[in-house]
């Protein structure tokens, strides 16, 4: 069996019901570019760790759990960066989709993988994490360009793939008006979104760091309540309906 025939999968969520539509089974594929501040699953990081699984396999398990998924939901890939492992993310897809299964991508986009376009046509959902709006930003948070996930971005949107997007907002780092401008302005700019969310920073990785022996970058920072975030998303979304609006 080749290697692309096989995947490193760090954990299986069977019936998960906030990464996309309906409920779905969640697969958090290993490995990720990035090193965001706030990342909760720093386990994930590596590539070559978790259970090893066939295209096969996860298509068979989501077949026993598609009369759970009822007319709108599926199975949506997570990670780590599940573009961190293209080659068996589109063999998944292919098999699934073959399948009769909804499929949506949960990324941040930072792969240049030639086979993006390939993936992408098999991808009903993306739920596309946006660290931030301006590169300073950014690399602040994630300690890369911005320019690779950019080209994602477009590629997408010349796909015409539905997107959720996202938003981890933290206090002190990006809970401010000028983040919330910008970020109002790039997702105005977009074509074909359906949803729009902040995510409250939340500590519940902390332990994660600590287990590890990894530094927590981002020290005592203090969680945010839902009813902030819910705050901050009301602005949001008010703020690109009035970008808009006056277009």
């Amino acid at each position: 069996m080749s290697q692309s025939n096989l995947g490193y999968i760090s954990k299986i969520e069977p019936f998960g019901t906030f990464d996309g539509p309906g409920i779905r089974s969640i697969i958090f594929l290993s490995g990720c570019p990035l090193r965001c501040v706030y990342c909760h699953n720093p386990e994930t990081w590596q590539a070559h760790i978790g259970n090893r699984y066939t295209a096969t396999e996860l298509t068979e398990m989501a077949l026993k759990n598609k009369p759970y998924y009822g007319s709108n939901g599926g199975v949506t890939f997570s990670g780590g960066e599940p573009l961190n492992q293209p080659e068996f993310l589109l063999e998944c897809l292919k098999s699934l989709k073959a399948a009769g299964i909804h499929t949506a991508l949960d990324t941040s986009g930072y792969s240049l993988s030639p086979l993006l376009p390939e993936i992408l046509k098999y991808t009903d959902l993306i739920i596309y994490d946006l660290k931030a709006a301006d590169g300073a930003m950014y690399e602040k948070i994630t300690s890369r360009k911005m320019d690779v996930t950019e080209k994602f971005l477009e590629l997408a949107q010349k796909q015409g793939t539905p997107l959720w997007i996202r938003q981890v907002l933290v206090p002190h780092l990006n809970d401010n008006q000028i983040n919330l401008l910008l970020t109002a302005q790039r997702i105005a700019k977009l074509n074909n979104v359906e949803k729009i969310e902040i995510l409250p920073y939340h500590t519940l990785g902390k332990s994660k760091y600590e287990t590890l022996e990894y530094d927590y970058p981002l020290g005592n920072t203090p969680a945010m309540s839902m009813s902030e975030g819910q705050k901050w998303q009301d602005q949001l979304i008010d703020l690109i309906s009035r970008i808009k609006s006056s277009e």
